[in-house]
């Protein structure tokens, strides 16, 4: 719903390029949103769910996320002469220019005559009822506004236009080359854009909880951009993760003090034995000397007995 402040600004913007006669003025976006109350068809649960991975995986290294438009189903008003025809990408990207319409309001549609930007991207998710118009293959009749392929190759000239088929799980491109779509091969469903240091590619897994494929920015280093969710899990995985590594440091730090000390006490209690095992064998020399001595003392007085009876005994003497 426009606001009171929406009402108060001014209603029309005058055009100067092409020069137009002072009179003439033209609808700003405030006078061409995109509700309509002829056309109120609520987008299905793809058609939400895929827009809204895109842009919560589009991180380019080399371009602010302030100064970047990604919208869906946002009406695009492309020509001066008809202001009132537009088109509806099912998602689009535009460089360059500011992501809200300003400081204060978010956008209602995106104006042609008063942006200037061409849109970088667009891509069109395929269904039966919409596949041939999308893909260039219809012709209109008279007097009928251009289709969506003319619009965006011939009076837009967006660079880049792509389909998604949700049903075939195909992903077609087409570069502008010249004032001429070309199809560009992708042998393994996905593309790099250079100008974005960003690829996008299908991507089989879990998104809301539904196991499909869907289109998905990945990086220089083929790895798949993470959701802002998906990011704080991964942080709270490697902080657990760290976590774990610095316990078990600690783990094998106190275990390597338990090792050294019992290792120390293997060094004292060999120590220690060898200790007593030397006092034992000082011990029996100790007793070996004592007996030898006894034996001696016994032998003498033995002696003194014999020489006392006048028996001298033969000791073996050698002369």
């Amino acid at each position: 719903m426009i606001t009171e402040q929406l009402l108060t600004r001014k209603k029309y913007m005058e055009q100067t390029d092409p020069p137009r006669l002072a009179k003439d003025t033209l609808p700003t976006m405030y006078d061409l949103p995109s509700e309509n109350p002829e056309e109120p068809g609520v987008p299905d649960q793809f058609h939400i769910w895929q827009p809204e991975l895109l842009e919560k995986t589009f991180y380019p290294p080399n371009h602010s996320l302030d100064q970047t438009l990604m919208a869906n189903d946002l009406n695009l008003y492309y020509d001066v002469r008809h202001p009132s025809r537009y088109k509806r990408p099912d998602w689009y990207l535009v460089l360059g220019v500011p992501r809200l319409y300003d400081e204060h309001d978010m956008r209602l549609s995106y104006v042609m005559w008063q942006e200037k930007v061409v849109p970088f991207l667009v891509i069109e998710f395929l269904s039966p009822s919409t596949e041939k118009g999308d893909l260039g293959k219809t012709r209109r009749k008279r007097n009928e506004p251009p289709t969506k392929w003319e619009v965006y190759e011939q009076i837009l000239g967006v660079p880049y236009y792509l389909t998604f088929s949700r049903y075939t799980d195909e992903l077609r491109a087409f570069e502008l080359i010249g004032q001429k779509y070309q199809e560009l091969i992708l042998p393994r469903q996905c593309l790099w854009f250079p100008k974005l240091q960003l690829g996008l590619g299908i991507w089989r897994d879990r998104y809301r909880n539904v196991d499909r494929r869907w289109l998905r920015w990945y990086d220089v280093e083929n790895n798949w951009i993470p959701t802002p969710v998906e990011q704080e899990r991964q942080q709270k995985e490697q902080a657990q993760y760290q976590t774990e590594i610095a316990y078990q440091r600690v783990e094998q730090e106190r275990q390597q003090k338990e090792q050294a000390q019992y290792q120390t006490e293997v060094a004292y209690q060999q120590a220690e034995q060898e200790r007593q095992q030397k006092e034992q064998a000082q011990h029996q020399t100790e007793v070996a000397y004592q007996e030898a001595e006894q034996e001696r003392q016994r032998a003498g007085r033995l002696l003194a007995q014999l020489r006392a009876l006048g028996i001298e005994p033969d000791l073996g003497e050698t002369p």
